[in-house]
């Protein structure tokens, strides 16, 4: 199978190439695709050197997919000429999600959705994936009408730079600013750019895409996603009203047989999920289950997952292994 993988000298590029390998994704021909400024640039994948190769190249060898972390204007521009000479693009930009004619997956909650006429799926956004994880055991048993979610999001969402910021703050130096504020010592509740409604683009991204992903639009959701000088991965503390009451013994149960959930939820020796424990793991882990004991119906839980992995890299080539499982592709 002939795999491109677009951006793979950024953040998530390079993490889309770890895991390609990790999980033996079937690559006969790796194609490094990067900006005009990389060309030639050297990569190492599975012990075999690749030469970075610009976009033009790349479609004109007419990969079976194409993995893309680009950006979103690179993403507009570029996945419809890819679609056009019959590669399938999975792309992990905000581009596509919201277009009604893209299907927008999480293979855990909606792969089934997909067929061989998709060929440019959108990835979604990292803190709704780990949340749409472990809400849709539950969604299918009781049946969700609200969520209230607050995130904890570590730097590495935003990228090298604020990583950078973070590590110079922590040494003393001055450096180039991700964020208009210091990140060390401090935490930031802005993500993106805030809407007309006084939300940010991050929380209307929450909000929006678990909709469509659950294919349930009369779920409620509100968000406030922060920024926190962590690395490894976003935590969320959520908190889900239900139509109908529930056994919390069943509920770690159900969240316990969903794949790709790992429970860590023993109060009693201080065990639960952080950032530290999630980060290079696929899954997402979940803990500090409780009852909302202020209404009815309502649970509370914490949810921790690696954002460069299960969060953006792990989720687009697990859409991919579901493509090839089905015959989709290749």
């Amino acid at each position: 199978m002939k795999v491109a993988v677009v951006g793979a000298t950024g953040l998530v590029g390079t993490v889309m190439l770890k895991v390609l390998a990790e999980r033996n994704f079937p690559v006969t021909e790796l194609i490094p695709v990067a900006s005009e400024k990389s060309k030639g640039k050297e990569i190492e994948f599975k012990g075999k050197k690749y030469k970075v190769v610009t976009v033009d190249e790349a479609i004109a060898m007419k990969p079976d997919v194409a993995l893309f972390s680009a950006g979103g204007s690179t993403s507009e521009e570029q996945a419809p000429k890819f679609a056009a000479v019959g590669t399938t693009v999975i792309d992990n930009s905000s581009a596509w999600r919201m277009d009604p004619t893209k299907k927008l997956i999480v293979p855990e909650v909606n792969a089934d959705v997909l067929t061989s006429e998709d060929k440019i799926i959108a990835n979604p956004n990292c803190s709704t994936i780990q949340m749409v994880v472990a809400l849709k055991p539950l969604h299918d048993e009781y049946k969700i009408k609200r969520v209230v979610v607050s995130t904890y999001q570590s730097v590495t969402g935003t990228g090298v730079k604020a990583v950078n910021q973070m590590m110079n703050e922590r040494k003393g130096l001055k450096g180039e600013m991700a964020y208009a504020y210091p990140i060390d010592l401090n935490v930031i509740p802005q993500i993106d750019v805030f809407q007309d409604n006084g939300y940010t683009k991050e929380e209307m991204k929450m909000i929006l895409e678990t909709k469509k992903i659950m294919g349930d639009d009369s779920i409620k959701i509100t968000a406030t996603a922060v920024r926190i000088p962590v690395m490894g991965g976003h935590s969320e503390a959520l908190n889900i009203e239900f139509e109908n009451d529930f056994d919390l013994a069943k509920v770690r149960e159900l969240l316990a047989a969903t794949s790709g959930v790992i429970v860590v939820d023993d109060p009693a020796n201080a065990k639960y999920p952080m950032p530290m424990d999630a980060h290079e793991k696929d899954e997402v882990f979940v803990g500090r289950i409780r009852r909302d004991e202020s209404q009815a119906n309502t649970l509370n839980m914490w949810c921790v997952a690696d954002n460069l992995r299960k969060g953006a890299a792990t989720n687009a080539v697990q859409i991919a292994e579901y493509l090839v499982s089905k015959k989709l592709i290749g």
